[in-house]
């Protein structure tokens, strides 16, 4: 069942239906298949999932006559109630089971009599839709819709920045709180409940990840949450976040020590990568690039002899998805432009024995950089 994400303004998500029928034009494909999703939601203000009955946005390329449609089952028709259609132009089309929803799309890109050439369909639409599709078109190409939109999400625009500053400061909040949870004798298991549940006091719609990596498993970057007991000492990786009823996404890392350190190369290590994400904040502006924010990141922390620990990109977008683009990493030469928003997330990881990542999310603006969240940067020693 999909659901109407956001109470968002028709006349932003009209524009958007424009600039992504322009899109699509410019690239030669002649109309874009969107399934639920973040696209959905970015271009209607509707979100939710992909399953065995098909939903699908019907997106003509600009330049024709062909209005959109959206190609819902019967059953999750009040889903789309709140759907601003006609000020979205948007015709909605349901289907009960029985039906060729795959084929009634097809018809619906041959209204003038041909098949299209190309079309571009959802990255998240599985195959169970894209298959079936390829064969009720068998003439037409299908290429992925990401490059069209990508150029969209990845520039947001100043309601989208103030939901983001929203979700940073919520989860920020939350951070703030760690003292409540973080205490020797408990597992990370129990502490990532109580941040859980503090992630949706603070505002959030959900948690939609909680990472408590204490000791060695602070080493393994995508570490979630285990049985093991929290010792005096420790440090302690706590990466968390999650979606706002807006729908756009918080993501925050902060790094924490239960008492002094048990390690003797905790604070120098640490004081390393505080440098290091701190030079690669302060290299985002207009018209630099991600490779550049990679490098300034990785510089400081190869210099000091810590290179091969750390094991990841230095960044990713943030939007609607957790995870999108622009990526910052090495080789990604895009112009950064005011509007993109991402992680800086540098990590050092020193496996079998403690890890530490430092994470912001931040935005270009016209002259340089804002970070969304401001909780402190230093290693944070919690008492015992």
């Amino acid at each position: 069942m999909s659901t109407v994400a956001t109470k968002q303004d028709p006349t932003v998500l009209s524009a958007r239906l424009q600039h992504a029928a322009e899109k699509a034009a410019d690239a030669d494909i002649d109309a874009l298949l969107i399934s639920p999703g973040s696209d959905l939601g970015y271009l209607i203000g509707v979100d939710g999932e992909s399953f065995e009955r098909l939903s699908c946005l019907v997106l003509p390329a600009a330049g024709g006559t062909a209005s959109p449609v959206l190609v819902v089952p019967k059953l999750e028709e009040l889903g789309y109630s709140e759907v601003p259609a006609r000020e979205l132009g948007l015709e909605i089309v349901t289907w009960v089971d029985g039906q060729d929803p795959h084929g009634m799309v097809a018809d619906l890109l041959c209204r003038d009599g041909a098949a299209p050439s190309r079309v571009g369909v959802a990255d998240v639409m599985p195959a169970l839709h894209t298959l079936p599709l390829r064969t009720a078109l068998p003439e037409t190409e299908q290429v992925l819709a990401n490059p069209v939109l990508r150029a969209l999400r990845m520039r947001k625009d100043p309601a989208e920045i103030s939901a983001l500053r929203e979700a940073g400061a919520a989860i920020d909040r939350v951070h703030a709180r760690m003292g409540e949870f973080l205490r020797v004798g408990r597992t990370e298991t129990e502490v990532g409940a109580d941040i859980s549940r503090a992630i949706i006091e603070e505002g959030h719609a959900e948690a939609e990840f909680v990472i408590v990596g204490s000791g060695p498993n602070g080493a393994s970057p995508h570490h979630a949450l285990s049985d093991r007991v929290i010792r005096e000492g420790d440090v302690v990786v706590v990466d968390i976040g999650g979606p706002m009823p807006s729908g756009y996404n918080s993501d925050c890392t902060r790094t924490y020590s239960l008492g002094e350190p048990r390690d003797s190369d905790v604070r120098a290590t640490y004081e390393v990568l505080h440098a290091a994400q701190r030079a690669a904040v302060e290299t985002v502006r207009p018209g630099g690039t991600p490779a550049e924010v990679d490098a300034a990141a990785r510089e400081p922390i190869a210099a000091a002899g810590f290179g091969d620990y750390f094991v990841h990109r230095t960044g990713h977008g943030i939007g609607l998805d957790v995870h999108e683009e622009p990526y910052i990493m090495g080789g990604n030469e895009i112009a950064l432009e005011p509007g993109m928003a991402f992680s800086i997330e540098p990590g050092i990881y020193q496996q079998g024995h403690w890890g530490a990542r430092i994470e912001d999310i931040v935005v270009v603006t016209e002259h340089g950089v804002e970070s969304v969240n401001n909780q402190p940067h230093e290693l944070v020693v919690l008492p015992t």
